[in-house]
């Protein structure tokens, strides 16, 4: 009778702590996402930056209940996801977030406060004060570090159209850099948020933000072996721009990728027809997530990408009709936060991306 004491007390407490265990080891497909967050500021202004439009008394009118609005239907997006996907993402890198704020009140918000996401968030130097930024589920993702890479000038490969003045007044986002374990195999993350079209003549700088992150994957190879590592973020581009196929290496089908190269499944995508935003009328895909050759041809038993649109497509444009705009002059594109200066209680001028990992 003691021994099946024994044996009772013993089965009781592993149901009970079994699931605080076996989540690494369960779950063995992982969603890795972007989404544009599109302008998630709070009403409060931040010392140095020049977020006067989204204050209450400013362009946008940007008060206490829009921001909760906003918070709202950023969560909404996010719960959709996991709800399609069966599981929400272990990473999702974000963008136009001003500061780690917002994100902490996002991440509480009811609809996706179960997924006690953690963050990864350096204050940058644009001068509006949107920065990009991590979030992870911290029972998939061990986080090891992480840092801050800055935009420089330093390149042997460009020509800058720009004078020296223009070139010190410059200040965009910083690229975000996150390294750490998916159960147990190293990882590392890049999330960027390149400068924008605005002003025309900018390709430039697209392409020197993109060196920059491969100049540094590279350096991150070569001092961790094997280790498997994902770009993303809003390009400003779309996958068959300089930026993307000559700074990034970023190529169209898996039989091209050599060991220093990237995949990017939505370079085949948007040649089929997809898209993420509506940009100037024309259908692009900014929103790029990018794979080395480590992630694409794992070794057997590890984590690689994995076809989820068709069986055909690496990639996915997440978009459902509460996301869309249904009428006017916009009609079929993302839902954005305002249209003409009027808060229509959207979502974001992007819809979100993202690939699933599996073994």
């Amino acid at each position: 009778m003691r021994r099946f004491y024994r044996i009772s007390l013993a089965l009781a407490a592993l149901l009970i702590l079994a699931p605080m265990g076996w989540a690494q080891r369960v779950q063995k497909s992982h969603v890795i996402g972007f989404y544009n967050l599109e302008n998630l500021f709070d009403t409060y202004h931040d010392e140095g930056k020049n977020d006067y439009e989204y204050l209450p008394d400013g362009a946008n009118q940007w008060t206490e209940v829009k921001y909760r609005k906003k918070l709202h239907n950023m969560a909404e997006v996010i719960r959709a996801m996991k709800d399609d996907n069966k599981v929400y993402h272990t990473i999702l890198g974000v963008s136009e977030i001003e500061n780690r704020n917002v994100l902490e009140e996002l991440v509480s918000q009811p609809e996706i406060a179960d997924a006690n996401f953690q963050i990864v968030h350096y204050d940058g130097p644009d001068r509006r004060g949107v920065d990009c930024a991590l979030l992870y589920r911290p029972d998939q993702f061990t986080l090891l570090e992480s840092r801050s890479i800055p935009f420089t000038f330093d390149s042997q490969n460009i020509v800058f159209d720009m004078d020296s003045l223009s070139m010190a007044d410059f200040r965009t986002r910083d690229i975000l850099e996150v390294r750490g374990t998916i159960d147990g195999e190293m990882f590392a993350f890049y999330v960027t948020h390149l400068p924008s079209r605005i002003g025309g003549k900018s390709g430039f700088l697209r392409s020197r933000g993109a060196e920059i992150i491969y100049e540094n994957a590279m350096k991150l190879m070569q001092q961790y072996p094997g280790i498997k590592i994902a770009v993303m973020g809003d390009m400003n581009d779309n996958p068959f721009d300089e930026s993307m196929v000559t700074y990034l290496h970023g190529k169209e089908t898996p039989e091209e990728v050599g060991e220093e190269d990237f995949f990017d499944p939505f370079l085949s995508m948007i040649k089929a027809g997809f898209g993420s935003l509506a940009y100037q009328g024309v259908w692009c895909i900014f929103d790029i997530i990018m794979v080395n050759n480590n992630l694409l041809n794992p070794a057997r038993g590890t984590f690689g990408i994995k076809p989820i649109v068709n069986r055909k497509y690496y990639g996915r444009v997440f978009q459902q009709p509460f996301m869309t705009q249904q009428e006017g002059q916009y009609k079929g594109t993302p839902k954005r936060t305002s249209s003409n200066g009027a808060f229509i209680n959207g979502y974001s001028d992007h819809y979100p991306t993202y690939i699933v990992i599996s073994k």
